[in-house]
């Protein structure tokens, strides 16, 4: 699902530079940044569809396969060390909004590469890259450097504080959307500058 996300946002801007469509875009009495925000807003739209559709059907397969009445049985969650007891509903929900925050940075972030980028292939490659390999590297590099937990894919899984332990000792959720607010405004902001100050015609 974060993959036709990523593809889909990362190849929203910069697909009209490689088809050759952006002029007859910005032709429109639209100001860039309407037309860049419009096309944003698209793909978190885009993206929120698609956890929409993938949480009813998890739980129509759910239903059939395991039934409801399991719904009401406790979910066992470890958290700080301890086993906590957290209800089954509740804990789903919270996932799919932590996931949620997830899904709306990925998006931005190949949206950002999107607009820096004029090439749709190269622009969805390094996106598809990134999601892929950045974690790995994070945590690779979070082993042995505390620094790592300022990293962006050090905080995107927010469901690492509910569910287990934090990718670096002292990290809290808290911390984690701070990081998270901060790249997601330098990602728009990126995006923004390119765009509006980019030379169409060459």
């Amino acid at each position: 699902m974060t993959l036709f996300t990523i593809i889909v946002a990362a190849g929203s801007v910069a697909s009209e530079f490689s088809w050759g469509t952006i002029k007859l875009l910005l032709i429109r009495p639209a100001s860039r940044t309407k037309i860049l925000l419009s096309k944003y807003i698209a793909a978190l739209l885009f993206a929120l569809c698609m956890l929409l559709l993938l949480f009813v059907f998890s739980a129509v397969i759910a239903a059939i396969v395991f039934g409801i009445d399991n719904i009401r049985e406790p979910y066992l969650a470890y958290q700080n060390g301890t086993v906590v007891e957290k209800n089954m509903l509740l804990y789903v929900m919270q996932v799919y909004a932590l996931n949620c925050v997830d899904l709306v940075m990925m998006t931005t972030f190949a949206f950002m590469i999107s607009a820096v980028f004029r090439n749709h292939s190269l622009a969805v490659g390094l996106a598809t890259f990134a999601l892929f390999v950045g974690p790995q590297i994070t945590m690779l590099l979070a082993m042995k450097f505390d620094w790592a937990k300022y990293l962006l894919f050090a905080n995107t899984d927010l469901t690492q504080y509910i569910d287990g332990t934090p990718l670096v000792e002292g990290m809290t959720m808290s911390f984690s959307i701070m990081m998270l607010l901060v790249y997601f405004v330098i990602f728009n902001g990126i995006a923004w500058l390119i765009f509006r100050k980019r030379d169409i015609a060459a």
